[in-house]
């Protein structure tokens, strides 16, 4: 079957997608596809049922919570978009139904369309399933070279930071949220290592968890880096002045206490598996070893030391 018309699902795969030439062939996206920005020109199938922008991180949590017990959406699909959309193609996830539409999503999007697309789904954890979600995806639509140059290209600088010598490894915990506090899961806990770090608590592949304060008192992390999923360093730092910043027993942490923690901007960089987690690895490398990785280039406000 020829490809022409493309809905996504996912703002990983949005991303790829344009990166691969074939941006033309998007018809439909999710408010989440920002990135790059002519994916923002594109007709929304997929919108929140809430405005995150005007919630606390406990009101989040506590409305997404609140949805998936009674069993209701937390996104929801555009019909007039879709059906305008006709697509042949849509690439969904199934790494998280709390980040982006999810597999309930696909199910609607088929009763709705009249002609049935073929779905493609992607389920990234960690750097080689996002390597193998970009070989994917690029032979499905015939663009296999082009793929492997974009493969090639993440794969060496990743090489590049993984070259060198690190002779202290600092302990490095990442939190996904702060109110209530939540591990990165899935892929972070690999970028931390890659960037010179030993990752706290979390393990590789592992979705993210809700964990109390003696978790991360009890190991008592060299360093802290706070991403909570979709914020920017902003917003970041707007909730840890809000929820941290005057809590007696947060302050007692030797991070804290030598203003080890650092906020970056995990909606760009590190909430997502699309190709800029390669940034990401190298925001982190920046972070956890500035001298050794001063010259590595990063953009401007994708990571923030915090004060105490």
């Amino acid at each position: 079957m020829t490809i022409e018309r493309i809905v996504s699902f996912f703002p990983s795969a949005t991303e790829l997608l344009y990166e691969l030439g074939v941006g033309e062939k998007i018809f439909g996206v999710t408010h989440e596809c920002l990135y790059p920005k002519n994916a923002r020109t594109k007709p929304r199938v997929i919108n929140s049922v809430f405005d995150s922008d005007i919630m606390s991180s406990k009101e989040i949590d506590y409305k997404v919570g609140e949805l998936m017990r009674d069993g209701k959406d937390i996104y929801i699909l555009d019909e007039i978009n879709l059906k305008n959309a006709n697509p042949d193609l849509i690439i969904s996830q199934e790494t998280c139904e709390v980040c982006s539409a999810y597999t309930g999503h696909v199910t609607k999007a088929l009763n709705i369309l009249d002609k049935k697309p073929e779905i493609f789904p992607l389920n990234p954890h960690d750097i080689s399933g996002i390597f193998e979600s970009i070989e994917n995806v690029a032979k499905k639509l015939g663009r296999e070279e082009k793929g492997r140059e974009i493969i090639k290209s993440l794969q060496a600088r990743i090489d590049f930071i993984q070259g060198n010598y690190f002779e202290n490894r600092p302990r490095v915990l990442a939190l996904e949220w702060l109110d209530p506090f939540f591990t990165s899961g899935h892929w972070i806990p690999e970028m931390i290592e890659i960037a010179g770090g030993i990752n706290e608590i979390s393990f590789k592949r592992e979705q993210s968890r809700r964990l109390k304060f003696n978790e991360i008192a009890q190991c008592d992390p060299e360093l802290i880096v706070l991403m909570p999923c979709g914020f920017n360093i902003d917003r970041t730092i707007l909730e840890y002045k809000k929820t941290l910043q005057n809590d007696p027993k947060w302050n007692k942490l030797g991070a804290v206490q030598k203003n080890k923690v650092f906020a970056v901007d995990a909606n760009s960089y590190f909430s997502k598996p699309s190709l800029r987690i390669i940034t990401g690895i190298e925001i982190l490398a920046k972070i956890i070893h500035p001298n050794i990785f001063e010259k590595v280039e990063v953009p401007r406000e994708s990571f923030k030391q915090i004060e105490s």
